[in-house]
């Protein structure tokens, strides 16, 4: 039995804790007394307690974040009446700041807060040789990445053949958007090329093919990212998938060149746009372009918003050269509920964004991250936010509850009907020759909810049908050209659904 249990909770089976196995490669001589093990927030906090509490740990270790916190409390209190002896060390951003914390925090023994390759195992040899640390709250030991063990031996064969495997290639981030934690440390660190190569390279040869880079900007060093492109390109295989985060004001012709060479569906872009409304862009330190002189605050407001103005342009031409020019997929977020955005703001952002033709667009909640800046705005823009994780903003003095409520079922409906690519034949038709996509969709969102009274669990046909309904009554299409069309995305979608279950079923064969 394990004297160290790291324990993961994951927001999803097929995601892969990086966080964990990064404190676990890096216990030195306590690596062989210390065991990960994963679990998702599908899972019972009864059903976990007692997988965990057969291993007798005398450590154990939990990564709390917004999308587990409740789960991991219950599994603690429980902890806590069964075994209480037991040590317990939280980590991860939802207990990093003494200023700002969750009640889970109150049952740890020990909170280690920020990066703990190096504090986590200085405190599990006090521990374990009888000499508790003095103080509950442990700050980070900030380690210098070329002395890290990487933990990607730490990737068994079921991870490879049914996970995305998180990857970094970095820490930190150059910009300052408040509501993000990367914000916090604007530092960029970068791990040793070499060892990172050598690192992917067992793990293709493992048979691994989907990887998800946690890098906040990875296309802020350029020589890095193309080196780090050349290397897939010279390994492409069947099923390679390779997901960045990047920055879109940043595409030289070398990056261009790489990128426009892998097949499709290989590489997918998430690229942070959030709001096009330049005043919002500037309240919240949002960068769209890498100029310093953005960020001087004696530079005159009106020439800082031109900036703004002129980084978005910028922001639009990548992103239309990356659709018209490359097999990428771009995956671009916007955020409902920044201060001092409305809910016209957002719609002209949405429909703007849109018109630049990327296959997603992820509209998100504005959640208060413990620690991130955004606070700030909290009385000025009547920023009023969930106390339940993941502690969505509720209202501001510029978009009430109601149209929050809206909002998020916008957002439901459009990944069920257009992000998800079930309907790519019929989705069109349901803002074409309209004046705002935006507001033909939320039309279409309202008809949905009224006809399903529900925005989850719904059958796809179900879905499909109502849907064709909407097309055809409220649209005005004919009956039989919006039935053939919603018939042939079936038709493709059930295709689909069996190719990628019979490669999946081929995968656990090999």
């Amino acid at each position: 039995m394990p004297d160290i249990l790291l324990v993961a909770i994951n927001a999803k089976y097929i995601h892969s804790s990086i966080g964990q196995r990064s404190l676990l490669a890096n216990l030195g001589e306590l690596k062989s007394r210390a065991e990960l093990v994963e679990f998702d927030i599908r899972r019972r906090a009864s059903e976990i307690t007692e997988q965990i509490l057969k291993y007798h740990p005398k450590i154990l270790a939990f990564g709390v974040y917004i999308w587990n916190v409740e789960l991991v409390t219950e599994v603690i209190q429980l902890i806590k009446k069964i075994s209480p002896e037991i040590p317990l060390l939280l980590g991860g951003p939802e207990v990093s700041f003494p200023a700002d914390q969750p009640p889970v925090a109150r049952l740890a023994d020990y909170l280690l807060c920020g990066e703990s390759e190096v504090t986590f195992p200085k405190t599990c040899r006090q521990i374990l040789s009888g000499s508790r640390p003095e103080n509950k709250i442990i700050f980070e030991e900030q380690p210098l990445l070329d002395t890290l063990e990487l933990p990607y031996d730490l990737y068994g064969e079921a991870d490879i053949l049914n996970r995305i495997l998180y990857v970094e290639s970095s820490r930190g981030c150059p910009f300052g958007c408040e509501f993000c934690l990367s914000s916090l440390d604007k530092r960029m660190r970068f791990f040793n090329r070499g060892k990172l190569f050598s690192a992917l390279e067992s793990l293709l040869e493992r048979g691994a093919t989907q990887f998800k880079f946690t890098d906040r900007t990875f296309n802020i060093n350029i020589p890095y990212a193309c080196q780090l492109l050349q290397f897939f390109l010279d390994r492409m295989r069947p099923g390679l998938f390779l997901h960045f985060e990047m920055v879109p004001h940043l595409l030289p012709e070398d990056l261009k060149k790489l990128l426009a060479q892998f097949p499709p569906g290989t590489v997918q872009l998430e690229i942070g746009i959030q709001t096009l409304n330049p005043e919002v862009s500037l309240r919240i330190s949002r960068a769209h372009i890498a100029e310093s002189s953005v960020q001087n605050q004696s530079q005159d407001r009106k020439l800082k918003v031109a900036l703004k103005n002129e980084g978005i342009l910028l922001a639009e031409k990548n992103i239309r050269w990356i659709r018209e020019n490359t097999g990428v997929h771009v995956h671009a977020d916007l955020i409902v509920g920044l201060p001092g955005e409305d809910v016209k703001s957002f719609a002209r952002g949405f429909d703007t964004l849109l018109s630049w033709n990327p296959q997603e667009i992820q509209v998100g909640i504005l959640k208060r991250l413990r620690g991130a800046p955004i606070d700030r705005h909290t009385e000025k823009w009547g920023m009023v936010y969930s106390p339940l994780p993941p502690y969505d903003v509720l209202k501001t003095s510029h978009i009430s509850y109601e149209e929050i409520c809206d909002l998020k079922r916008f957002a439901r409906f459009w990944d069920l009907i257009q992000n998800s690519g079930r309907f790519i034949r019929s989705s069109s038709l349901i803002w074409q020759f309209q004046n705002s996509a935006f507001a033909s969709f939320m039309e279409c969102t309202g008809w949905l909810f009224e006809k399903l009274n529900r925005q989850s669990e719904i059958a796809l046909p179900r879905l499909a049908r109502i849907l064709e309904d909407f097309l055809v009554t409220v649209r005005g299409f004919p009956a039989e050209t919006v039935h053939g069309l919603i018939e042939t995305d079936l038709a493709h979608s059930l295709t689909k659904q069996k190719t990628s279950t019979h490669t999946s079923r081929q995968n656990r064969r090999i």
